[in-house]
């Protein structure tokens, strides 16, 4: 006769490695990935565009884009940027066009790589901060450009609802006819 305890065993390791248990794993990583860009891009924008949070403001943020970064003109990157990372970072939190948010996020943390922090190596120097910080939100953003958003996302409950309503207004709209 089994024990009781070995047929639990079994039961739990079952439903951990099933695929529908994998499945949830994934999303709820990717809900963690989501939230922590999302946190940190929301701070780093707002405090570019609004001087939130101690940071820049504008005005600071196009002066440094043009003398440090040397791109020109210095507002215009400065309010590209802001806009990418504070309205990328809502975006990539809710779910909502996420993958297109995370490609901006990626592109904006590999200019500020090229521009700023890549000549100051992994970890920085006395002269600056390094890049190391650029790597891991770029690689995070990457991951949501490859795999989306999740289930637990903005995107995936509107396509639920979607379908719903085209059945309804297909089935409405040969009556109306």
């Amino acid at each position: 006769m089994k024990a009781p305890l070995a047929d639990g065993r079994r039961w739990l390791r079952h439903r951990i490695e099933s695929p529908e248990a994998r499945l949830l794993v994934v999303d709820a990583a990717l809900l963690v990935i989501r939230a922590a860009l999302a946190w940190i891009f929301i701070y780093y924008g707002a405090g570019k565009l609004f001087g939130t949070f101690r940071g820049p403001g504008l005005h600071a943020t196009a002066t440094f884009f043009a003398g440090t970064a040397h791109l020109h003109p210095g507002m215009f990157f400065a309010v590209l940027s802001g806009v990418t990372e504070f309205a990328g970072g809502i975006a990539i939190g809710v779910g909502l066009l996420g993958r297109l948010a995370a490609l901006g996020l990626f592109a904006d943390m590999i200019i500020a790589m090229i521009t700023v922090t890549f000549s100051h190596g992994l970890i920085g120097n006395v002269d600056g901060v390094g890049y190391g910080l650029n790597v891991a939100l770029a690689a995070l953003s990457a991951t949501v450009v490859l795999l989306g958003t999740g289930r637990f996302s903005a995107s995936t409950l509107l396509r639920r609802r979607a379908p719903t309503r085209l059945a309804t207004s297909e089935a409405v709209a040969p009556d109306a006819e």
